[in-house]
């Protein structure tokens, strides 16, 4: 993998993001990070890391099935998942988000896909 799977600078953001969005309900950061898999088709932008539990992050969740959506997933099972050449999850080094999630969860029920 390319750097560190998510960077000490992403994750004090990803947290405060977390703590954030525990304080106030209609938060809508944009996302922080976007990890994908460079073999198959899923991708993740995550928007906050949960305080209380550091493996939990919430973001716009596509594996590739065609129905992305928002929800928490498990860091350290993202982290493990290898696709069909076994190569690791990476992160997308060059990806600023220009929006909040929800405008990207828009987008992709439309297209069935995340398109950032």
């Amino acid at each position: 993998m390319h750097g560190p799977f998510i960077t000490d600078a992403q994750r004090a953001l990803l947290l405060a993001n977390g703590r954030q969005s525990l304080a106030q309900e209609d938060f809508d950061p944009p996302p922080v990070v976007k990890l994908f898999m460079p073999d198959a088709s899923a991708t993740w932008l995550l928007t906050e890391i949960d305080p209380e539990d550091e493996d939990r992050a919430f973001g716009l969740c596509d594996l590739g099935l065609g129905w992305p959506e928002m929800g928490w997933a498990s860091l350290p099972e993202i982290q493990a998942l290898r696709g069909p050449l076994g190569l690791p999850v990476e992160r997308d080094l060059y990806f600023r988000a220009g929006k909040p999630l929800s405008a990207y969860a828009r987008e992709a029920n439309l297209a069935g896909r995340i398109l950032a």
